[in-house]
């Protein structure tokens, strides 16, 4: 087993490490600057900008689509005659937050009169969609897994919560010490109805700069082969292999967003659960969700202040 940095080789030689240790994929304006080239794949794509007070930045979508997400503070995007006031949220682990989407073939300003840091979360696709904005009040909070395997996903672009074409992106919080990604699970074939094939990027943040672990074992002979010590700004491109578990230190919430797109004509999460764990599945009806879950919970629509009319919302 290679443990903490695995790497491949990228589509141009180039040789990629699968956990990518904060800034060391920085490039321009971005923090962090994964897109299909670098990570050796085809479809899916993260950058993290840090945008100063009064700091603006042009997006050229090229042929990505883009969801513009919060991680703190908030910011307006300006796309496709369309202008999107993102409140956004203190920090990854205060509440959830509103979003926006940016489509292919479009360009976009992002501007930000107190500063923050934005994820744009992007996966090459061929249908050009309406730009939108994505309400915080309407973004799905799932409690998942019970015990020690407890954890809050946000569920704000997936398959079937926010229409994307290739794009998938969730949130999830782990409470210090609880396990999440767990059973190990994977998505690296197509098998209708089963398994889908979709490229795989973790972002992590770790509360009060703290630290956890990830783990991704390969699914075939050479696979992706992963075990990682992993703090806030650090990423696990996932190519193939069965990933989980995702461990919070006592003490420390752990966050990581989730990025997926791939090749199939449908666009949909199917998973795999190693045959060696699967099985933990069926204890959670007999135990509880862990009592600190949510973390927060999606805000009523009626939290939100009142806007200008012309602000597209």
């Amino acid at each position: 087993m290679t443990t903490d940095t695995d790497t491949d080789q990228g589509l141009d030689g180039e040789f990629l490490e699968r956990h990518v240790r904060a800034s060391s994929a920085a490039s321009g304006p971005y923090a962090l600057d994964i897109d299909p080239r670098r990570a050796g794949w085809l479809h899916s794509a993260l950058r993290v900008l840090d945008l100063p007070p009064g700091g603006t930045h042009t997006l050229d979508s090229g042929d990505s689509e883009w969801i513009v997400l919060p991680l703190s503070g908030g910011c307006t995007v300006h796309t496709q005659g369309e202008i999107f006031e993102l409140l956004g949220r203190e920090s990854v682990f205060s509440s959830v937050t509103d979003f926006a989407y940016v489509p292919r073939d479009a360009h976009a300003q992002i501007a930000s009169g107190a500063g923050g840091r934005f994820a744009l979360a992007g996966a090459k696709c061929e249908r050009q969609l309406p730009a939108r904005y994505g309400s915080a009040p309407e973004v799905p909070v799932e409690l998942r897994g019970s015990g020690n395997c407890s954890r809050q996903v946000n569920n704000f672009a997936a398959a079937d919560t926010f229409d994307c074409d290739r794009l998938i992106a969730v949130e999830v919080l782990t409470p210090g010490g609880n396990w999440s990604s767990y059973p190990p699970h994977k998505h690296d074939e197509d098998h209708p109805g089963v398994e889908s094939e979709l490229e795989e990027i973790y972002y992590f943040e770790i509360e009060g700069d703290g630290l956890g672990y990830h783990r991704v074992s390969p699914s075939r002979p050479g696979g992706t082969d992963v075990l990682a010590e992993v703090r806030t700004g650090d990423t696990v491109l996932i190519p193939d292999g069965w990933h989980g578990p995702s461990i919070a230190a006592p003490g420390r919430t752990m966050y990581y967003l989730n990025v997926m797109a791939g090749p199939g004509e449908t666009r949909q999460w199917l998973i795999r659960d190693h045959p060696d764990h699967g099985w933990i599945r069926d204890t959670w009806p007999g135990q509880a969700v862990d009592p600190r879950l949510p973390v927060y919970r999606a805000p009523r629509p009626d939290d939100r202040p009142d806007t200008d009319e012309e602000t597209h919302r």
